[in-house]
């Protein structure tokens, strides 16, 4: 089985293309180009480096949220016209889920945190079970100061959320604040792959008429209509 996922969930958009178990090629970028400028061509990049057309893909893989707005809205509008385009299955991954992946295997809990503005982060929290990450904290949009009350233990922060409060993290918990790699630090699509994979061979797949984004909050455009 073949699949090609999208993460847009960031500024770090990127495409990843797994086969079975076996990841077959990955592209992430973290520069200040929106996503629809360069998406499809990381797409069409990725399937002529592998060999593959893109009627060869079995599956798209789709980082449903929560994180940009206008990049979710782009990743998800991308892979729809894909899946209506080849009659293809849909996977969709939570974002911080998928996030949490950078840290498998660790024995503290790992905590992502995009930046949602206001100062506010997108925090998710996680603990690694044996087979892979239960949530500890669901998935919200958080005052930084709030969340770190509920932490009473070593954490791995992750994300441009942990970059922006890091200073607040480090002074409220000190040394039980863990910070990732820079390589840690921005989100995976080969991690967004691996994860619709599990799903893909389960049958867990999502309706694209159906599918939005998990945005968790209304968008400024919204809170303005209902104001």
């Amino acid at each position: 089985m073949k699949l090609l996922a999208i993460e847009t969930s960031t500024m770090v958009g990127g495409v990843a293309i797994m086969e079975d178990d076996t990841l077959i090629a990955e592209s992430r970028i973290n520069v200040k180009v929106t996503h629809s400028e360069r998406i499809m061509g990381a797409i069409d990049h990725m399937l002529m480096q592998s060999g593959m057309k893109i009627d060869d893909i079995d599956v798209f893989g789709i980082a449903i949220g929560p994180g940009s707005f206008t990049g979710l809205r782009v990743g998800l509008s991308t892979v729809k016209g894909l899946v209506y385009a080849t009659g293809k299955k849909l996977v969709s991954v939570a974002t911080l889920e998928a996030f949490a992946w950078n840290m498998p295997f660790s024995k503290y809990q790992v905590c992502p945190l995009l930046d949602a503005r206001k100062k506010e982060v997108y925090a998710g929290i996680f603990r690694w079970n044996g087979n892979g990450f239960a949530r500890v904290m669901n998935e919200q949009t958080i005052k930084i100061d709030k969340l770190l009350s509920l932490i009473n233990e070593p954490t791995i922060f992750l994300g441009e959320g942990s970059i922006i409060y890091k200073d607040s993290i480090k002074a409220w918990l000190n040394d039980s604040a863990i910070f990732g790699n820079p390589q840690d630090m921005v989100p995976s699509p080969a991690n967004v792959a691996y994860i619709g994979m599990i799903k893909a061979k389960k049958g867990e797949f999502e309706d694209p008429i159906k599918l939005v984004p998990l945005y968790i909050r209304k968008s400024e455009a919204e809170i303005k209509i209902g104001s």
